[in-house]
């Protein structure tokens, strides 16, 4: 063969092996998501003047690689009602895209139901989840419903749940509309019966008096610690695993 025509051809096979790579790489590459957190205080981010209460959400973000962003929308006090009334839901549905995910965790306020606007019904608390996943379906994007969590509700020495029928609902919903469901209720009544009592309080927000942000002391069985919202985000994301959806393919071992 022509010395030339050899050297085209070879230049040709190594620009065909080149090509191949790269689009095997680009196959294998996840896709950048984002995971969206809709939710309550128990949730949420803090401002500096409430720490050491911390959101289990804050703490997620560590159990993901670098594909996943996570955007924490969950926000103090907000119910399926006010979340949707106060336009906080309209800004995460006007960005979602294809792939990204919505986790939904609410209960704690819509239970209250003295507080008008914000308390709702079985009923409507229903109705708000249905519509929170149809409108994350329709962007071709996965909602993930949870259970509330826990509060550390102990009555000489035993756990009582406080949620009334708000984690059924849940459940149902999770049931009848097949959603991904993460049972937070069940698996913190679990984690704080094993734990005990008095040993539970490290993990919820008690703090001394003298305290910066809290001179008077606090003594709250509602809100995370550091440590709580770390063992919570462990939880969820441990949850993520058992489920097998997509998203648990890019959670990371942690030491």
């Amino acid at each position: 063969m022509n010395p030339v025509k050899a050297m085209a051809t070879k230049q040709k096979i190594l620009f065909a092996l080149v090509m191949c790579t790269f689009m095997s790489f680009m196959l294998l590459k996840k896709q950048d998501i984002t995971v969206y957190m809709i939710g309550d205080s128990t949730m949420a981010n803090k401002q500096v003047k409430a720490y050491p209460e911390t959101g289990w959400g804050m703490e997620f973000g560590t159990f993901f690689d670098k594909s996943v962003t996570i955007d924490n929308r969950a926000l103090n006090g907000r119910s399926t009602l006010s979340f949707m009334a106060e336009k906080h839901w309209q800004p995460v549905l006007n960005n979602l895209k294809e792939g990204d995910y919505v986790i939904i965790e609410f209960g704690h306020n819509d239970e209250k139901l003295d507080k008008p606007g914000i308390g709702t019904t079985l009923d409507q608390f229903r109705n708000n989840l249905v519509q929170y996943i149809n409108e994350t379906r329709s962007k071709k994007a996965n909602p993930i419903l949870l259970t509330p969590i826990a509060r550390r509700s102990f009555k000489n020495g035993v756990l009582t749940d406080t949620h009334k029928g708000y984690p059924d609902v849940v459940r149902k919903v999770a049931d009848s509309l097949h959603v991904p469901f993460i049972d937070m209720l069940a698996k913190t009544e679990s984690w704080l019966r094993e734990t005990g009592d008095q040993p539970s309080k490290k993990y919820f927000n008690y703090v001394e008096a003298g305290h910066t942000n809290y001179p008077e002391g606090k003594k709250d069985d509602t809100h995370l610690s550091p440590d709580g919202a770390k063992k919570i985000a462990a939880l969820a994301a441990q949850a993520i695993a058992e489920l097998k959806i997509e998203l648990a393919e890019r959670l990371i071992a942690k030491q």
